[in-house]
């Protein structure tokens, strides 16, 4: 049996589902300035084809560090999960993600020399508490699928901190 199979489950979906997604955005909408946009849930959710030659943020813009980065942790995470001890199953679903949102970035850094964002949540309800507690909308930036299963890694990997481990097998 495949040790760390749910590493690799998530690791291939999520990288199945960000280039998909990514090259269906490519080929069926225009990069334009300003950008196409098409509002599949008004208000709430939309899609933008956008190009994002940094990190979050556009943090180091054009600095080819980004793809190496990618790259190094791509290959770590793949070693660490052939090579290392048995994760348990919250750990091997979130660096799987991390894991497929890290490979979908950097093939669009390597191939593309950017990568790919489509998803905007116009407007984001959040609390503000200053004086007193209130709610204001922020405009958050535009993402892809990989930035998603990135966070939802970390999420897993919080989880699974606060959770019992995973009982050995039985070698019997």
């Amino acid at each position: 049996m495949l040790k760390n199979r749910f590493f690799w489950i998530a690791a291939i979906a999520g990288l199945i589902i960000d280039r998909v997604t990514k090259l269906i955005v490519v080929k069926t909408m225009a990069l334009t300035i300003p950008p196409q946009e098409i509002q599949v849930i008004p208000g709430v959710l939309h899609w933008v084809y956008v190009v994002n030659y940094g990190a979050a943020f556009g943090i180091l813009a054009g600095s080819p560090i980004l793809r190496w980065l990618s790259l190094i942790a791509s290959v770590a995470l793949m070693a660490w999960a052939w090579f290392g001890r048995r994760m348990a199953r919250w750990e091997q679903w979130g660096y799987g993600l991390i894991l497929s949102g890290a490979l979908g970035n950097g093939i669009d850094r390597f191939v593309l020399g950017h990568v790919v964002d489509f998803i905007k949540v116009p407007f984001v309800y959040v609390p503000y508490p200053n004086p007193f507690p209130r709610f204001v909308w922020i405009q958050f930036p535009i993402f892809n699928f990989a930035d998603i299963f990135i966070n939802l890694g970390i999420i897993c990997l919080l989880i699974g901190i606060y959770r019992t481990p995973d009982p050995p097998k039985n070698s019997n």
